[in-house]
């Protein structure tokens, strides 16, 4: 009752008497074998390109100014750089690209986004650790608080300091991110791109099943969500759809 019809607060002090999370029925089965899953699995780390350089420092080198207007022109702060440890690379595999770490829990790299800031054919360029094994940029997440879900890095950069990019548009149950949420039982606010409508409605919907508390932001008027301002960000997540399983269906049979 507790789970279904109370606030977040309310189940975070249920959670004091209990030491485990009840889910009824089949899901009870899935969440434990979330459990074993996410414990058997060997932490995926990787290291940075070679020709990596920091833009987080004073008196950077000319080679990087190309990199800093591009990411000004995106509307990326200084304040923005240090936070998510931000960089370039001048030659090599990622020549000419901006350059996006993640770090595990423990502080090391377990990711990274390249992102071309001259017009190559290749927009994107990703490490090769499997996109499911990781949480982007987890060192830095909060799952006792709301936490955004977007599609891309320069999305979750936009959208502030507890947003997670699914560096694409799926979150599989047997991902790591959606384990941690099931676990945590973390507020999600959904906020994809506009294009990726069903996409989100099956996150939504897998959510659900686990009694998650799950909010859907409107991006209609914009290609991604890292071309809003904050304010109309923060507007928006204000203003996002509480969901249940009425109104799923009804949200489902209009995009179907």
């Amino acid at each position: 009752m507790i789970r279904r019809h109370g606030t977040f607060s309310d189940r975070r002090k249920w959670a004091q008497f209990e030491d485990t999370v009840d889910l009824a029925g089949s899901q009870s089965l899935d969440f434990l074998l979330f459990e074993s899953q996410n414990q058997s699995d060997v932490e995926k780390t990787t290291d940075l390109p070679g020709e990596f350089s920091s833009l987080t420092g004073k008196n950077l080198p000319l080679s990087s100014l190309p990199a800093q207007k591009y990411l000004k022109k995106r509307g990326i702060t200084k304040a923005d750089i240090k936070r998510w440890k931000i960089g370039y690379c001048v030659s090599g595999k990622y020549e000419n690209r901006v350059v996006i770490p993640s770090f595990n829990s423990n502080g090391n790299v377990n990711f990274f986004v390249a992102r071309t800031f001259n017009k190559n054919w290749q927009k994107y360029k990703i490490s090769s650790v499997p996109k499911n094994k990781i949480i982007f940029n987890e060192l830095f997440l909060d799952f006792e608080k709301d936490l955004v879900v977007v599609e891309g890095a320069f999305d979750a950069i936009k959208t502030g300091a507890n947003s997670v990019p699914l560096l694409g548009s799926t979150l599989s149950e047997n991902s790591k991110l959606f384990i941690e949420i099931v676990k945590n039982d973390t507020p999600v606010y959904i906020a994809l791109d506009n294009d990726a409508e069903k996409k989100s409605l099956n996150i939504i919907e897998n959510l659900l099943k686990y009694d998650i508390e799950v909010y859907k932001v409107d991006t209609s008027g914009y290609e991604d969500v890292a071309e809003m301002t904050r304010k109309i960000f923060d507007e928006r997540k204000s203003n996002a759809l509480s969901m249940d399983s009425s109104n799923f269906m009804i949200l489902k049979t209009m995009v179907a």
